[in-house]
């Protein structure tokens, strides 16, 4: 699956790890040792949030690319 959802990744010094937020599918984040990981983790998150969203009859967002922050 190619993944267009926009991805909001840091640091976490507390966790030890990336952390992986999806702002426009909520509560979808994942994380990893490594950079690569974290992404890695994030699509396949991805991908189980977007399933359970159909099985349970719920809509699933567009991706809608860059979001702008104030």
């Amino acid at each position: 699956m190619l993944i267009k959802y926009e991805l909001v990744i840091y640091w976490s010094e507390e966790d030890k790890s990336f952390v992986v937020e999806v702002p426009e599918l909520p509560g979808c984040m994942a994380d990893g040792g490594t950079y690569e990981q974290a992404v890695s983790n994030a699509q396949s998150i991805i991908e189980q949030w977007i399933q359970t969203a159909r099985e349970l009859g719920r809509p699933v967002p567009e991706p809608r690319g860059r979001l702008i922050y104030a």
